[in-house]
């Protein structure tokens, strides 16, 4: 769905524009999220384990978890430009590394499609299957939803949309396998518990997933795209800043707040959300929000496949 892009690109504002190209900062600054978690790491090797499991909800997950939304970005190609695609999907594999499992080349696969052909029956695997969509109806079934979140979101492409495996998936799994068995070789099974963990407990019930459902599900009738402008952006690359993303996806995080200020008067008064924790909570407890709840449209492709 296309919201303002081409009228905003117009003359009226063309200062939108110049905000396009590659962050010059989100290279140096995932590089430092990496190595923190890989310093997490040694630091964790001798704790009990209830401790890596509180450090790894409380402090890892969100580390990885950011990562994640940095991959996000970067499969739009700002930590390098579309110059250098190569080096963004080179760079997405280094970002991947603390999240413990390969995920960065199969995002970028399936993360096309999602903007290409955003709610498309069987082609934006970002919807949930009409199982989840029947069987996940009341409150305490959401709540397990949402803990199983992070298996939904890795295995639905398989079922929805499979395709071929890519050269760089398995670039990808190599590389991500062998800093795995690094670690485990220096430092034990704690650490590798710690990073995959946090990475599946922080993409479940917690307040960082909020942003899941806030995205693309639609608490208003008639409105599927959603933004949030609370404080939880400054740990996710700003990917609360959504109806911006879906309109200028070549504009890296840092700057979507800009594309909002020059162009307050479209989207101020649109619906959004200020907390993602509220989001949960009224997706779990709220019997009209549910898998159900989003915009599906059949493209001509899915008529042809």
């Amino acid at each position: 769905m296309r919201f303002f892009s081409a009228f905003l690109t117009s003359a009226k504002y063309p200062e939108i524009k110049t905000l396009m190209g590659p962050d010059p900062h989100l290279k140096w600054i995932v590089s430092g999220m990496v190595f923190m978690q890989f310093l997490a790491c040694y630091l964790v090797k001798d704790l009990s384990w209830k401790w890596i499991f509180f450090w790894a909800y409380a402090f890892g997950g969100c580390i990885n978890h950011s990562l994640t939304l940095a991959i996000h970005d970067i499969s739009h190609n700002v930590a390098f430009g579309n110059k250098q695609a190569k080096w963004n999907r080179w760079f997405a594999v280094f970002a991947n590394l603390p999240v413990g499992i390969p995920y960065s080349a199969s995002f970028k696969k399936y993360h096309i499609d999602h903007h290409r052909y955003l709610g498309g029956d069987n082609l934006d695997v970002d919807i949930p299957t009409d199982f989840e969509g029947w069987f996940f109806c009341t409150p305490l079934r959401k709540l397990l939803w949402l803990f199983l979140q992070p298996l939904f979101y890795s295995l639905r492409p398989l079922y929805v949309n499979p395709k071929a495996i890519t050269r760089m998936e398995i670039f990808n799994a190599l590389v991500q396998f062998s800093i795995d068995l690094i670690i485990y070789y220096l430092w034990g099974l704690k650490p590798i518990i710690y990073l995959i963990a946090g990475t599946i407990l922080c993409m479940g019930v917690h307040p960082i997933s909020g942003h899941f459902i806030a995205e693309h599900y639609m608490f208003l009738k008639g409105y599927e795209t959603y933004s949030y402008y609370g404080p939880l952006n400054w740990l996710t690359f700003n990917v609360g800043y959504h109806m911006e993303h879906h309109d200028f996806p070549s504009i890296p995080g840092c700057r979507l707040p800009m594309v909002k200020k020059i162009a307050a008067e479209y989207y101020d008064n649109l619906p959004h959300h200020q907390s993602w924790i509220r989001v949960l909570w009224d997706f779990v407890f709220d019997d009209t929000i549910g898998p159900y709840s989003r915009v599906k449209r059949l493209y001509e492709l899915a008529k042809e496949s």
